[in-house]
């Protein structure tokens, strides 16, 4: 009977391979990813502030603009490293789609180790457009606590990075 349980038990657990897929869906050396804020165009934005005569933008015919979030990346480099990589995400019909995609000098020219990315609120709800994340890194991987950095996009997209001040 045991016997007959344990095989049946096999059976029903998933294939390594079907595993190694699943475990695929993102590089090895993305050590962290943050999604929070977000971001919307009007339509005249998209337009080029063009209107027509009905006072809609030209061709989008009342439509809303574009819209979406912010994702922060933290990708781990050979030398144990991070860069942290802003991207801007649209929403659309046939899903996410990656808008742009910058690195952040910022942290690049301290050669961070992060440790953490965390984003404002948990929740997935901000009440504004923008994005404040906080970035924990060590200069010395040796050091005991690391520092904190914060990520501030206002709702101008303005983006701000400085060292935390608590």
């Amino acid at each position: 009977m045991y016997k007959s349980l344990l095989f049946a038990l096999c059976l029903a657990l998933p294939t390594g391979g079907a595993l190694a897929q699943e475990a695929d869906i993102l590089p090895s050396n993305v050590i962290f990813v943050t999604s929070t804020g977000y971001w919307e165009e009007s339509a005249g934005a998209l337009s080029g502030g063009k209107t027509g005569a009905d006072g809609n933008a030209a061709g989008i015919e009342g439509k809303a603009g574009r819209r979406g979030y912010y994702k922060l990346v933290a990708v781990r480099q050979p030398d144990g490293t991070a860069e942290i990589h802003l991207q801007q995400i649209a929403l659309g019909p046939a899903g996410p789609e990656v808008v742009s995609s910058a690195e952040l000098d910022e942290f690049t020219v301290l050669k961070p180790y992060v440790t953490d990315i965390r984003p404002e609120t948990s929740t997935g709800v901000t009440r504004q457009p923008g994005m404040f994340a906080t970035v924990y890194l060590k200069t010395d991987p040796s050091a005991a606590e690391p520092e904190s950095w914060t990520v501030l996009i206002d709702d101008l997209g303005e983006i701000k990075i400085e060292r935390a001040t608590n």
